[in-house]
């Protein structure tokens, strides 16, 4: 048997990355199947849900040629049956004589359940392997199973001196074209995006998916923004306006408020075609945000984006919600009176908010930051 194990299965992660915009809420899977000298007879990923799982799409690319191979796959097969049939049994039935998984499945109540029926069967079953990278794929599903809510990263956009938008509100545009369309794909692996009603009043967003501001092969783009993530408003006391952007097109929109809002208030916006939901507030009468996780995260949602001003998003981050932290910097001054990016009750040196830069890269014009971090309140 002359296999290059690691190769194989970045080849198999790399064909997972292909449902990068398009599985949710399952987990981006990768299968590759080889024969004996190691040639690859079969090859597939999950395109969406409800869509055969990847080692389905192998199988059936490499037909006959699966009996005594062995396939590579991203994540434990699946031992339960959902909208498509279990993965691991199917492997089963095709005649695999081995196994090599990337990662297992983080379900605790599944986890381990696929790769015994594989064990059962006779099958020979490795991993995992290059865990690191298979686990990269999917951290949003990873932590909703794990920890019951979806990943969350906050998204803005700044100029040199850490500024978002003008005093007046004026912010359009901060950054460039190839910052903007970097954006579109953030919302697009989305399952939610997370704004505040100050943004939607000022703002007046959107906060869609447009395919033709995606930067990407058209054909891709547009199943990128086939399925829209779930817009949220934060908004207690139902201030959103009827006629606001984010009430309108495909897009479902989520507004979440407390039992202080008016009740006339409600019903008007769900006229408009919003979905209100009303949240436990917080000390303060705000919408509790850990509740709204746990919200998303019921509704399935893996990662969720959160674009707001400065209120929401150092609420988010002050209350240790937030997973990691893109920042697009562009080559501009705004100055000492414009909007500052984060509002965070910081006073002492002592009480600063660490995190992690993980990466640093120039898009287009201007420049990405991206940092994690472990905040815990």
């Amino acid at each position: 048997m002359t296999h290059n194990p690691q190769a194989l299965m970045n080849r198999a992660v790399y064909l997972a990355g292909r449902g990068l915009y398009t599985t949710m809420p399952n987990p981006r899977v990768g299968c590759v199947i080889v024969d004996d000298s190691g040639a690859i007879v079969g090859e597939g990923w999950h395109r969406r849900a409800g869509l055969p799982h990847a080692e389905i799409e192998a199988l059936r690319d490499a037909g006959e040629r699966a009996r005594g191979a062995t396939a590579y796959v991203t994540l434990e097969p699946c031992s339960h049956t959902g909208k498509t049939g279990p993965c691991a049994h199917a492997l089963v039935e095709a005649g695999v004589a081995r196994v090599v998984y990337g990662m297992e499945d983080p379900n605790p109540a599944v986890s381990g359940q696929g790769l015994q029926v594989l064990r059962d069967a006779g099958i020979e079953v490795e991993g995992p392997l290059l865990e690191e990278a298979c686990r990269a794929l999917n951290p949003g599903f990873i932590k909703r199973m794990t920890l019951g809510l979806p990943l969350v990263r906050s998204k803005s956009a700044m100029s040199l001196d850490g500024r978002t938008g003008m005093a007046s509100g004026e912010s359009k545009w901060v950054t460039g074209p190839a910052a903007r369309a970097d954006v579109q794909r953030l919302r697009a692996r989305s399952c939610a995006i997370v704004t505040g009603v100050d943004t939607v009043r000022f703002d007046n967003p959107n906060l869609n998916v447009r395919a033709d501001e995606m930067a990407l092969e058209l054909l891709a783009a547009e199943a990128a923004a086939e399925v829209q993530p779930l817009r949220v408003i934060v908004d207690s006391r139902l201030r959103t306006p009827a006629r606001a952007f984010i009430l309108q097109g495909d897009a479902p929109t989520l507004v979440c408020t407390t039992a202080q809002a008016e009740p006339e208030r409600r019903e008007r916006l769900e006229k408009a075609g919003a979905e209100v939901l009303v949240l436990p507030a917080g000390s303060d009468g705000r919408v509790d945000l850990l509740a709204l996780l746990q919200e998303l995260a019921r509704r399935e949602c893996n990662e969720v984006l959160v674009e707001s001003g400065a209120t929401l998003s150092g609420e988010f981050l002050y209350r240790g919600h937030v997973d990691e932290i893109i920042v697009y910097m562009a080559p501009k001054l705004l100055g000492s009176t414009a909007r500052p990016l984060f509002e965070l009750p910081i006073e002492r040196m002592g009480s600063v908010l660490p995190i992690t830069i993980t990466d640093m890269r120039a898009v287009g014009h201007d420049w990405r930051i991206t940092a994690t971090t472990d905040i815990e309140r």
